[in-house]
């Protein structure tokens, strides 16, 4: 049996690199851990933590292909933030003029969720604990 302890990170590959790091780090206030330009690829990738737990690492290389989001395409889903306040993140989030879908509740837990897309179009939500 394997004694997995968590998920150790997620690898999100970006098109325009200035632009998403602005996005994680100014408006999702992600912290940078590491930043590496590694010249052979003409890649950078950006290790970010959230609330202090390195989680997320961000890459770009030149041109890489689109991604089919939606319809919803085989694959990863979604990335997902729990929050303490579903309302104030929304909030917050049009402020920096993010578009948000509305806040709904999850039939099953009963707690509210939303979801943005990031400049990728890669889904985010945001789920209430």
């Amino acid at each position: 049996m394997l004694s997995l302890q968590a998920i150790h990170h997620v690898a999100i590959i970006c098109r325009d690199y200035t632009r998403s790091k602005h996005f994680y780090t100014q408006i999702l206030g992600l912290t940078v851990v590491a930043e590496t330009y590694r010249e052979a690829r003409d890649s950078y990738k950006l290790d970010l933590a959230v609330n202090g737990l390195y989680q997320i690492e961000l890459f770009s290389f030149p041109n890489p292909p689109a991604r089919p989001s939606r319809p919803e395409a085989t694959g990863l889903r979604h990335l997902a933030f729990s929050v303490l306040d579903i309302d104030q993140t929304h909030a917050y989030l049009e402020q920096k003029n993010v578009a948000c879908e509305a806040i709904r509740v999850d039939e099953l837990t009963q707690k509210k969720f939303f979801f943005i897309a990031d400049p990728d179009d890669l889904p985010i939500e945001f789920y209430e604990i």
